[in-house]
């Protein structure tokens, strides 16, 4: 265990967290600079999830702290991507709808958070009864998924903007269109199957823990 705790992977965290405004309001800007930018810092953002972790476990500075704030800085993250995809896909105007999906339902935002707010509290369950509930692959996998599709919709949506500024009516535009109708119409839904079955089997694989609860 680190005696320093500000070590390089915690700054890190601290930095994806810090970005995550940025993200949240350049998400719903009009202007193109600002609409790249939000996809620019939310990869970055989104890679460093991993760096971290990897520099934690390679050099040995995993902290309690860094335990602590990864996953809320993932959370963090995920509002402030998803919300501004909300609030622009519903302003009204087809050319921000989301490819294949047109306006994001709420529902969709039900189930993403519900999900991450039931983990949460069942996690601070687990750990006041001295059970440490870890992140599983599925978990991992229903992040990557949501992840992936709010990263091609945050590229989608500048790029649209300028293919309309500059007329852009090529083969290789269409081409786009097609690849990120295909992008949305598919990340989408296995998110939210995943998102859904990681929670069911958080509850089932830590059953003795509701059953204890009753």
């Amino acid at each position: 265990m680190p005696k320093n705790l500000l070590t390089l992977p915690l700054v890190i965290t601290l930095s994806r967290i810090a970005a995550c405004p940025v993200v949240f309001f350049a998400a719903q800007s009009e202007d193109l600079g600002w609409r790249f930018s939000a996809f620019v810092i939310f990869l970055l953002a989104a890679l460093s999830d991993a760096l971290d972790g990897y520099i934690a476990r390679r050099y040995d500075l995993v902290t309690d702290l860094g335990k602590l704030l990864d996953p809320i800085a993932d959370k963090i993250l995920l509002v402030s991507t998803f919300v501004p995809i909300f609030i622009v896909s519903n302003r009204g105007f087809e050319s921000e709808h989301i490819p294949f999906w047109g306006a994001l339902s709420g529902w969709v935002l039900f189930i993403i958070f519900g999900r991450e707010a039931l983990i949460t509290i069942f996690r601070t369950y687990g750990a006041r009864q001295g059970i440490i509930i870890a992140a599983g692959k599925s978990g991992k996998r229903k992040a990557l998924l949501q992840f992936l599709f709010a990263g091609g919709l945050l590229l989608w949506y500048p790029l649209s903007i300028l293919a309309k500024a500059q007329a852009w009516d090529g083969v290789g535009w269409a081409w786009s269109e097609g690849f990120f109708l295909v992008w949305s119409g598919i990340t989408l839904p296995l998110a939210i199957l995943m998102t859904i079955y990681s929670m069911m089997e958080y509850l089932w694989s830590y059953r003795s823990l509701v059953r204890s609860k009753s």
